[in-house]
């Protein structure tokens, strides 16, 4: 690690937001020597209690997070939030940017926000995502929020990242049918109906509760079936975020799944399979990095493609060759 580095490490470890900032600025710009840097941070991880938010456009995320993170900063606990943002088609970064959108926590350097982009990741989440909340971890937050944008089958990557995750239904009933399709039943360890004052919220409890008891409870596949007395069916519970309504509710349920968590080992299976994730994650982002060199040396993607479109050769046979150096060496 450099000297650089190795001060701007110092500073994070020492409490400084500053340096916090620019830790995550590097981590998702990818700059010459971030791994080292996020290296070094995981040895002070492993405190904080993480938390995803989720839900469809319009069912009031920022503002539940917002009244969240103003809850725990009553409590006296300090909160980091990340909120994923849509990537820009053209630069990759947040469309939205690094706005702060949380007013009541605007000025109170207790309540670190910081938006960030999706990257085109599947589930809405990038590997830098996972840097950064150990970033906060390291720091010293006692709760990471992670708001991911929108909420269909590619928002599933959040149950690998977050302990307990929740997700936001808006009133009309239409948006549950749509959710119970999309798969997010069963990443859902509590269900908000936010803006609970409109129409139709009565109903989208009911259809919630309806769903939750259809589905039963069913062993948490991601984490295998050996976490004795792990038993937790989906609470739903309705808040008007805007104005406070439920939110100390809210966050009761959250402290109750952690607590549950903590008790049962889930904490530490969830922790085990997340590991696994960003390995494979790892693996496959500098697997893919030396495909993509082999390729260049075998004169490029688009001289390949001739190759094939002449039939001079096939996709399987160019697979082969450009693997073929790659196998030798892990061989060797």
């Amino acid at each position: 690690m450099s000297a650089q580095h190795a001060d701007l490490l110092d500073e994070l470890l020492a409490g400084k937001h500053r340096a916090l900032a620019r830790v995550i600025t590097k981590i998702e710009n990818r700059d010459p020597g971030y791994r080292d840097l996020v290296s070094a941070l995981h040895g002070h991880t492993g405190h904080a209690d993480v938390i995803g938010i989720t839900g469809s456009p319009g069912a009031g995320k920022s503002t539940l997070v917002d009244k969240v993170a103003n809850y725990y900063r009553d409590r006296g606990e300090t909160v980091g939030v990340i909120a994923i943002d849509p990537s820009s088609p053209f630069t990759g970064g947040a469309v939205l940017g690094d706005r702060i959108r949380m007013a009541n926590n605007v000025g109170d350097m207790d309540v670190f926000f910081r938006s960030m982009s999706a990257r085109g990741s599947l589930g809405g989440l990038s590997t830098a995502t996972t840097d950064a909340v150990k970033a906060l971890d390291a720091f010293g937050k006692d709760k990471i929020i992670v708001e991911t944008v929108g909420a269909g089958q590619n928002e599933i990557d959040i149950v690998k990242t977050a302990d307990t995750v929740a997700v936001l239904v808006p009133p009309e009933s239409g948006d549950n049918v749509q959710m119970l399709k999309a798969g997010i039943l069963e990443i859902a360890d509590v269900f908000v109906v936010n803006k609970a004052d409109l129409p139709g919220a009565d109903r989208a409890v009911s259809d919630l509760k309806e769903m939750v008891h259809m589905r039963g409870h069913e062993p948490t596949p991601e984490f295998g079936d050996d976490v004795e007395g792990y038993d937790w069916t989906p609470e739903v519970i309705e808040t008007v975020a805007k104005e406070g309504d439920g939110v100390e509710e809210f966050v009761a349920l959250l402290d109750e799944h952690h607590e549950l968590l903590d008790e049962t080992g889930m904490l530490e299976a969830k922790a085990r399979t997340r590991y696994a994730e960003e390995i494979r994650a790892l693996l496959r982002e500098d697997a893919n990095r030396l495909v993509a060199d082999e390729i260049e040396s075998h004169g490029g993607m688009t001289e390949l493609v001739e190759a094939v479109f002449d039939r001079e050769t096939d996709p399987y046979s160019v697979a082969a060759d450009v693997i073929s150096p790659i196998e030798d060496c892990v061989h060797d």
